[in-house]
């Protein structure tokens, strides 16, 4: 049996694919891999949506920027930033954003889990981002951990931090209002 999306569902994945595309371009260069604010908001994504809904987000968002709209890193768009150099992290999101939702999904209100998931889900975009890189620019790893994953891993902590904290908020006031289905095992309320 196939399930219905609610209008719910629909207007907030078109809503934080959206807010990628305005937060996603807005960069601040470091190297060649720039700090964006893009996997706050594919983390906020599953908070509201969950696992599948908050990854179609995601997925809209990279479809836009591959047709060419400027909602990349740099205001930069099309398929030759996704087969670039930092492409592999864009692309690593996507299981980033399917480990993480899982683990939030599973974390029935425990925090530490669901840190733990976006961790592991950000862990595996670094590796596949990092891999793309040392392929494509034909470089050792050790150069591209300094310079694509070194100097984000605090930044990418804060982020999950903030995530944790405003996105359970988000979702206890959602699920109080009724917009927002309450999963098994978890509280109506954010848990501590």
């Amino acid at each position: 049996m196939k399930k219905k999306m609610t209008t719910y569902q629909i207007a907030v994945t078109a809503l934080l694919a959206a807010v990628t595309c305005i937060l996603g371009p807005i960069a601040v260069p470091v190297g060649p891999v720039p700090i964006s604010l893009t996997n706050l908001v594919i983390y906020f994504a599953i908070y509201l949506l969950g696992t599948r809904m908050g990854t179609v987000s995601y997925l809209v968002y990279l479809l836009i920027g591959a047709a060419g709209l400027p909602v990349f890193s740099g205001y930069s768009g099309g398929l030759m930033k996704l087969a670039g150099p930092t492409g592999g992290y864009l692309i690593g999101f996507i299981p980033m954003a399917i480990l993480s939702g899982i683990c939030l999904e599973r974390s029935h209100g425990r925090k530490w889990f669901a840190a733990l998931g976006m961790a592991f889900g950000t862990l595996v975009a670094y590796m596949l981002g990092t891999v793309w890189f040392v392929v494509l620019m034909k470089c050792g790893v050790w150069y591209a951990l300094t310079v694509c994953v070194f100097p984000f891993v605090i930044g990418d902590a804060v982020k999950i931090v903030l995530a944790l904290l405003i996105g359970s908020m988000l979702r206890a006031s959602l699920q109080k209002a009724g917009l927002l289905k309450i999963l098994p095992g978890e509280r109506s309320e954010p848990a501590k």
